[in-house]
Order: structure tokens, then sequence, then C-alpha cells
């Protein structure tokens, strides 16, 4: 009466027994039910008996769902394509994801977040379909002022708690040829008409004239600026360059040339469709035989330079000059000075006036405006000069203060000598050759 039971499959099942004939059949392992989602359990019951008999009985167990997978995305990132000036509302791709889960588990659905934490709100621009992950751009896009742009798209199930998961949407703006080209130069400012280019007569061919510089704002082949001749007063007059731009003389201007020349330049991108704008130049032909052929190449400041270099040379002389003349002003000073320094009052040595006295004694007369003292010595055999002063005609005749000697000599009393229009002698007077000797 003893009853076994055996299981075909004992990889996650196995019988437990409970009660003398009861068993229990309990999981052994983890079962995931993204990996099999039923499993069949065969249960054989055999008695003790000989021959032993058995019985058996099949059991279907399915596992059932839990949220335990977040959606995953075909791409780890996304690129797209809009061109600018979109219609809105316009289409230019979609994302996909896909959760392992069953029913609402699995259940995906899509939104814009913001690309990073600190952003409140995602992007205006760009929407995705909740349910199938179409993204659109909202409104028109300008390429010259947004060249790219990158959202965030999140898919998450609805699950509880519901898991999600993210990718980057990087969408990129496509130019258009929406612009057509500037030019720069010539161009009028503030109403006024261009200036007119100057060509000598004696210009010869290939010389520059003048050059027309144009921008476009596209990008790309959109970008690409051609120019041509559209109109000219003398068309076989002048060149212009496809690249560059540059006006020059097919052949030097002759007498039959009208002196008033007007151009009109086509400057053209190279889009599709292609968008252009015109330049217009006015020339003026100079009568006369000029020498001096235009420049070659593009043209420079180069007059402005000459002209800087020429006055800066003659504000340097100017300042030179100028130094000159002070210095010299300053020697002629110095020199007036002294000469003024030589001409005034002088006062002579004892010798000088010895010669200047012993000239007066021979003539017979020295000039009564003036008084000489004469200290003479004993056994010196030598005359002094002591004292020399003038005195005034107007004041009366004074005798001056003796001098004395050094070594306290015994000296002669001075001799007073008062020079008057008549010749006088003294005892004391002795003869010019006699004071010589002294």
């Amino acid at each position: 009466g003893e009853i076994s039971c055996a299981l075909e499959e004992q990889l996650s099942f196995a019988l437990r027994p409970a009660f003398k004939n009861y068993y229990e059949l309990v999981t052994v392992s983890a079962l995931d039910r993204e990996e099999r989602a039923q499993h069949t359990v065969v249960v054989t019951a055999a008695d003790a008996g000989s021959p032993p008999l058995s019985s058996s009985h099949t059991f279907s167990v399915d596992i059932s769902d839990v949220n335990d997978n977040a959606p995953v995305f075909n791409q780890t990132s996304y690129t797209m394509y809009v061109h600018e000036n979109n219609a809105a509302a316009l289409l230019v791709g979609a994302v996909k994801a896909t959760d392992a889960d069953a029913g609402p588990n699995g259940k995906v659905s899509y939104s814009v977040v913001p690309a990073r934490a600190a952003e409140e709100e995602p992007c205006s621009c760009v929407s995705v379909q909740s349910e199938s992950g179409g993204v659109f751009v909202l409104r028109p896009l300008d390429y010259e002022q947004l060249r790219q742009l990158e959202v965030v798209v999140s898919a998450a199930d609805a699950g509880s708690p519901a898991l999600s998961s993210s990718v980057s949407v990087r969408l990129l703006v496509v130019d258009e040829n929406d612009n057509a080209p500037l030019v720069l130069h010539p161009g009028a400012q503030d109403g006024s008409p261009p200036s007119s280019e100057l060509v000598p007569a004696g210009a010869a061919a290939g010389d520059l004239v003048s050059k027309v510089v144009a921008v476009d704002a596209d990008s790309g082949q959109n970008s690409w600026l051609s120019y041509q001749l559209l109109r000219a007063t003398e068309p076989g007059l002048f060149a212009v360059g496809a690249q560059s731009g540059e006006v020059r003389l097919r052949r030097p201007p002759s007498e039959r040339d009208a002196a008033k020349q007007k151009l009109v330049v086509l400057v053209r991108d190279n889009g599709r469709p292609p968008l252009s704008a015109t330049a217009a130049l006015s020339v003026l032909l100079v009568p006369g035989s000029g020498d001096a052929p235009l420049p070659r190449q593009s043209p420079a400041a180069g007059d402005d330079d000459g002209s800087l270099t020429t006055s800066l040379i003659i504000a340097l002389v100017f300042v030179s000059l100028l130094f000159l003349l002070s210095a010299a002003a300053f020697v002629a000073c110095k020199v007036c000075k002294r000469k003024e320094l030589s001409g005034g009052p002088v006062l002579y040595g004892p010798s000088s006036v010895q010669s200047y006295v012993a000239d007066g004694a021979a003539a017979g007369t020295l000039p009564h405006a003036y008084c000489y003292e004469v200290s003479l010595t004993t056994g010196s055999g030598n005359s002094e000069f002591k004292f020399l002063k003038p005195v005034l005609p107007s004041l009366p005749a004074q005798h001056c203060s003796a001098g004395e000697r050094e070594d306290h000599a015994e000296e002669f009393p001075p001799v007073p000598m008062i020079m008057g229009d008549a010749a006088f002698e003294t005892p004391e007077m002795r003869s010019v050759g006699q004071l010589n000797g002294f």
C-alpha cells in the first residue's frame, strides 16, 4: 500500500512529502517568465507491490509576470535631419523601445524630458508622440540662427512602480538657399551714390580698377559666389574676375571712350535655385598722359602711408631747426654778456697803475677826476699802489688814507697828487724814472 511519487523533470520543481501519501510540489530555483513562461510537470505515483503498479498526472505551470524589465531602445542614440524653413508639426523621425514584460508592465509610452537636471522644461520646438514615438518639429527653423539641437526622449512602462529609460535625439538643421548675396563694396551708404573710380589715360591692360566684395549668409555651396559683368557703357573695356570680383581693364582706354563709364556686376550664389544681387560701379577716365599705371594687385593704402611719412619728415626737420636756433640764441646771449663784462671798469694791478702814472707824469698832466695815493717804503726799492678810488668832479678833492704794509716797516708820509689842467712838482715828487726805480 505504500505509494511513491517521482517527477520526470527535476530542473525547477521538486516533490516534498507532507503527510502519509500527500506530497507538495515546490520550486527549487528562481523562475524567469521572460525566459520560460510555462512549465509542464509530470508526476508519477507507484506502489510497492510486485509487480508495481503506477499512474501519472501532468501539471501545467504558468509563470505570472512582474515588472522587472525597463524599456530598451533599439539604438543608443538617434540623429535626425530637418531642412530649414520647414512646415509646422513636421514629422522628422521616430524612436522605438521595447519592454520584455507582459501586459501593462510591457506597455511603453514616450515623452520629451529636459536634457539636464537643472533645466525645468524641455525644448519647446520638438515633440514626440507618446504611443508611436514619432518625433515632430513644431515650428519652422532657421539655419542661420539654429544649426542643431539635442533633446532627450524617455520611454516608460505602465508597471507599478514604473520603469523607464532615456535616449538622446540629435536634430540637425539642413541649410537652404534662402539668402541672396549681400554686396559690401561698392555700396551706397545713407542713400548717397557710390564714389567713382578714377582711371588715368595711361593705364594699361590688366590694371585693377575696383573690386566687388559680397558675402552670403548661407553655408556650403549655397554661399559660393561668382561674378560677371552684366552691363557696361563700353563692354569691351572692362573684365570681371569670375571668382575674385576684381574689375580690370581689358585694353588701355582711348580718347574715343566716354569719360564716365557705368558698370553693373552680377553676383550669384551656387544654390538651387541660385539667388543673385547686382553692384553698380562708376568709373571716370582721366584725360591726359598718365605715366603711373594702376596697381595690378588689390588696392592698398600706399598713398596714405606716403603722406603720413612726408608729414613725419617735415615735423622732424622743423623740430631740428627750432633746436638749432634755440642753441644759437643761447650762445649769442652768453657771448654778449662776456663782452659787456670785459668792457666795464677794470681794477688794475700795481704794474699797470705804475705804467699809467708814469705816462701821465711824462706828459705833465693826469686826469683831474682821480686821486691817487702812493705809499713808499725806505729801502724797498719797489713802489706799490695800495688804493685806487675815483673822485667825483662835483666834490672837493680829498686825500685818501695811506695804506700800511704787512711787515710794519717805516713808511714815508703819503704824498697826495691832485691831477689838474696845470703841471705841478713837489719836493717829494720824483721823476718818472725814479718812480719806476722804486
